[in-house]
């Protein structure tokens, strides 16, 4: 009985080193190799234009939501835009955004936030990634400035527009145009109105014809 433990034991004890062998054996510096490849760049979007003495780069690792509320200002284009857009004189300052996949551009769009008449962007038909577009202006969000000046664009506050997302939601207009919840409140009212109108009619049409068949029942007797 003692031999049979003391084997048992010499077979784990045996076990036990080849695990450890193993652990430090090529197929475990493989994977600790591999565990230290180096990770895949952050995606982003790159800024360059006027005040901006070098570019902007923002990461999603350090920056998502200037990211995101970056591309939100363009990932909305239809595949063609207008052909022609408004005069050179009428844009104000340009700023072209790239969209970056890690490293590797694949997307880019000038924008004009300040341009008169409204935010307009356009589309060049050369993409950095090779890929197949036509150029096209379009019209811009109104949160366009407010955007890119939250995200480091030297451009001025604006306060003729609705700004939203990471620009701080400064609301110039009027509350009660900008106040979704007040008109459905109002329209939740008048609707009521309307019925409380609808029902006090039928309850008038049914008295009315109530007193007229007493009337006729009457008069048959």
């Amino acid at each position: 009985m003692v031999d049979r433990v003391r084997r048992l034991l010499a077979a784990v004890a045996v076990g036990v080193a080849a695990v450890v062998l193993l652990g430090t054996g090529p197929a475990a510096q493989a994977a600790g190799a591999q565990r230290a490849a180096p990770k895949t760049p952050p995606a982003g979007v790159d800024i360059t234009g006027v005040g901006l003495t070098e570019p902007l780069r923002l990461r999603t690792d350090t920056a998502p939501t200037h990211v995101v509320a970056v591309i939100d200002q363009v990932s909305w284009f239809g595949r063609t835009g207008e052909a022609k857009g408004p005069k050179a004189a009428d844009l104000g300052p340009k700023y072209t955004i790239v969209v970056l996949a890690g490293d590797t551009p694949k997307q880019t769009f000038d924008l004009y936030p300040l341009a008169k008449g409204g935010p307009r962007a356009f589309r060049p038909a050369k993409q950095p990634d090779q890929h197949k577009t036509t150029a096209g202006w379009f019209l811009g969000r109104l949160t366009m400035s407010e955007t890119l000046r939250a995200a480091g664009v030297p451009l001025e506050r604006q306060f003729d527009t609705v700004s939203g997302g990471v620009g701080g939601g400064e609301r110039a207009l009027a509350d009660d145009a900008l106040n979704p919840g007040r008109d459905i409140d109002d329209a939740i009212a008048e609707l009521q109105r309307l019925l409380l109108l609808n029902v006090g009619v039928m309850l008038v049409i049914t008295l009315g014809l109530a007193g007229i068949a007493l009337l006729v029942r009457r008069r048959t007797r």
